[in-house]
């Protein structure tokens, strides 16, 4: 039997558009049929052709569909559409299997992050599905769903950016907003050089799409500006540039802020892992209430050197998710039972009181953007330079030696499987200098295969290691890739050694 995720019933307004068009969208004309499949090439009847579904609910609905995984099948599997629900009148079939959630391709992603990624998505949602069969005969013939998803977008398009503008005493937010001739709602940025809007990510002829939580679409350029000079010292703006939107609008897919790529936010959700130590994880979990009104779990008294202190963790921080779970619907008796039944090892998401009504105020959620998964939209979106691509590409012997505070850095794990990853680094520790990178998968523990091994396995290996330790780690990315073409698990051939990037910290 598959692990069901329901995603509810509901009924909206629902498209889907076929990505084998060449067809152009003309907003001023608009679509009679919101429901509609563009070919013109003869041959795509016969290869895999991916399409493009965009959700839409209202308040208070769902999307009306299970998404789940099954015994001797692949794929995030589409199943149970409500008939007449949004999913159910989107195009999307029974069997569909899931390629990309909000331009974020998740074939290979564990299946509760997809079910996470579409729980966070809002009022919107874009799902790029292929049809059960096809994806089962392009996984057979060995074809990479990775380059197919990707075929059908245009090259050079780019993510929106979400940008956080903090006034300066001097030159103000540093940004004005022109309309754009003959297209009503649409707004080009016009930025003060070297300004505070150009230092927070915003460029040069982008266009607004977005600004404190609101659509501009349907502002004039007068309320636009009596908006702004509102705004106060702050505001955060969704952009993009301005050939990047005309692919947005002749694919008809809407520019969210959950497919943005974060510039200067203050505020981010953190992922802690702690593992239980002699006395537990060394915090108290306490519910309180905000002066808002909001009750809230609240993380106080880490204990020194504790398992707590140790992951970062800070006093009043508020709680977030344990182990990608949302805790927003338990209650304070639930949440403790959730770290307890955790064992010795847990998962927290945590974000500032401060943090929490910045989101709030914005619509959107805390947990769009986590510090780690920002740094990998960063790196998606193509801002690390060649070297340091090519440089994480590789295998990489990090060699170290115990100081007094240990070796600075923590082990994780997905849960119940096997295979150790790095799930933190202490900055300016060791691990740091010896070239460790969160989210780096573990491949040898002092020359032992640990692929195949749990968390706990591995630990024991460390452990016997007494105070030098030498790990293989390798990039995640890269590494999905080299299993999937190089010899599988248990070993890294040695061929793919010869290319170690040797690091050592004594």
């Amino acid at each position: 039997m598959g692990k069901r995720h329901n995603m509810g019933s509901s009924a909206g307004l629902v498209e889907i558009i076929g990505l084998t068009e060449t067809f152009t969208f003309n907003p001023k004309e608009g679509i009679d049929n919101p429901v509609m499949v563009f070919t013109d090439d003869a041959d795509s009847v016969s290869k895999p052709s991916p399409h493009l579904c965009v959700l839409k609910r209202e308040e208070g609905e769902s999307y009306g569909f299970n998404l789940r995984v099954e015994r001797g099948r692949q794929g995030h599997i589409i199943r149970n559409l409500v008939v007449g629900g949004v999913s159910g009148c989107s195009g999307l079939q029974d069997g569909d299997r899931l390629l990309e959630v909000n331009n974020c391709y998740v074939d290979d992603v564990p299946h509760t992050e997809v079910s996470r990624k579409i729980k966070l998505s809002g009022h919107q949602l874009c799902l790029l599905v292929l049809n059960g069969e096809e994806y089962e005969q392009a996984v057979s013939q060995g074809q990479d769903l990775r380059s197919l998803a990707r075929a059908h977008k245009d090259e050079g398009c780019k993510p929106p950016r979400l940008c956080h503008i903090t006034r300066d005493p001097a030159s103000g937010l540093g940004i004005s907003f022109l309309p754009v001739e003959g297209e009503k709602g649409h707004f080009s940025v016009s930025l003060v050089s070297g300004g505070a809007a150009e230092k927070a990510g915003v460029c040069k002829g982008d266009r607004l799409v977005w600004m404190n939580g609101g659509t501009v679409c349907d502002l004039t350029h007068s309320a636009l500006n009596r908006m702004m000079k509102k705004c106060g010292n702050h505001i955060t703006i969704l952009v993009i540039d301005s050939e990047s939107e005309k692919s947005y609008m002749r694919r008809r897919m809407p520019i969210l802020p959950t497919m943005a790529v974060p510039h200067n936010l203050p505020h981010r959700a953190r992922k802690l892992l702690l593992v239980s130590g002699p006395e537990g994880y060394g915090f108290l979990l306490r519910l309180e209430r905000a002066p808002s009104g909001r009750m809230s779990h609240v993380l106080r008294e880490m204990d020194r050197y504790s398992p707590a202190e140790t992951a970062g963790m800070q006093d009043g921080e508020l709680l977030l998710e344990i182990n990608a779970e949302s805790m927003e619907t338990l209650n304070h008796e639930e949440v403790v039972d959730r770290v307890i039944q955790s064992g010795q090892q847990v998962s927290l998401t945590t974000i500032t009181s401060q943090g929490l009504e910045f989101y709030t105020k914005l619509g959107l959620s805390p947990l769009l953007f986590c510090e780690d998964d920002g740094a990998e939209k960063e790196k998606e979106s193509g801002e690390a330079s060649q070297k340091e691509i090519e440089g994480l590409c590789k295998p990489r012997l990090c060699s170290l030696r115990k100081g007094p505070l240990g070796f600075g850095f923590n082990l994780g794990c997905v849960l119940q499987r096997p295979g150790t990853f790095i799930s933190q680094v202490a900055i300016g520790g060791l691990g740091q200098s010896a070239g460790l990178i969160e989210g780096d998968v573990v491949i040898e523990v002092n020359g032992q295969n640990v692929e195949e091994k749990y968390l706990e396995d591995v630990m024991i290996v460390v452990r016997d290691g007494g105070h030098f330790l030498s790990l293989l780690v390798m990039e995640k990315t890269s590494y999905n890739k080299m299993r999937q073409t190089d010899t599988p698990a248990n070993h890294v051939t040695a061929e793919v050694k010869k290319n170690i990037i040797y690091n050592k910290v004594c």
